[in-house]
């Protein structure tokens, strides 16, 4: 029988997780919900005041967004590991890695994709200022990938716990602080009329940091969690 070579392994465990996802199409809806109400909320609680809204929009969207993929870790493997298949992967011919990134990359297309695609209708809804759009989309487009890839090596950890919400969100919620911050400061930045360019640099070394270690971290975790 001939193994499937890396890029072929990658493709089959993307194409599985997002099949078994438009199969159970409330874990694509929910995150993607919950960003929605979370924005929307703002303005009725905060008032309708454009400037007000305009200062805090950054903020808003990108604490929604944490919280939205926060919300979505929990499928990344605790169905995995609850029907066997977990242990099928750790026991492939391929590198654990490969398949680990394979279902990150899965997950950020279901819930980092569509809150890319969203974000700029609900930043209208907050005023924000017209010169921040394009930060707004450069920082979720490195940002939201490295909230996947962090939120992985949690989920990782906690795979083997019942009800490991709490700590999973304890061990994760501080890897995401950087990436908030400078994702918020850059579209200030813009706002502004002043370069960002520094910011998306931290945010895409963070990006590339992420991508190099986490799927060999989560391997490791997943190892662990699982003997």
């Amino acid at each position: 029988m001939t193994q499937l070579s890396y890029r072929a392994a990658f493709a089959l465990i993307v194409k599985r997780d997002l099949m078994i996802a438009f199969r159970h199409r409330d874990d694509i809806i929910n995150p993607l919900l919950f960003f929605i109400i979370v924005v929307t909320l703002f303005p009725l609680g905060v008032g309708p005041e454009s400037t007000m809204l305009s200062r805090i929009a950054p903020g808003i969207i990108w604490v929604a967004a944490l919280l939205s993929t926060l919300l979505s870790l929990d499928r990344l493997f605790k169905s995995d590991h609850a029907d066997g298949s977990l242990e099928q992967m750790l026991l492939s011919p391929h590198p654990i890695f490969i398949l680990v990134l394979g279902k990150i990359f899965a997950h950020w297309l279901l819930t980092g994709l569509p809150l890319i695609l969203i974000a700029p209708l609900l930043a209208v809804l907050l005023h924000l200022h017209e010169s921040s759009y394009s930060a707004l989309m450069l920082t979720l487009l490195l940002g939201t990938p490295v909230l996947s890839l962090l939120g992985a090596i949690g989920v990782a950890l906690t795979v083997g716990i019942k009800k490991g919400g709490v700590l999973l969100s304890l061990l994760v919620l501080p890897l995401y602080i950087p990436v908030l911050i400078f994702a918020t400061s850059a579209i200030d930045s813009a706002a502004m009329n002043l370069p960002y360019n520094g910011q998306l640099a931290i945010i895409a070394a963070i990006f590339f940091a992420s991508l190099t270690l986490a799927p060999f971290a989560v391997s490791a975790a997943l190892k662990v969690s699982t003997n």
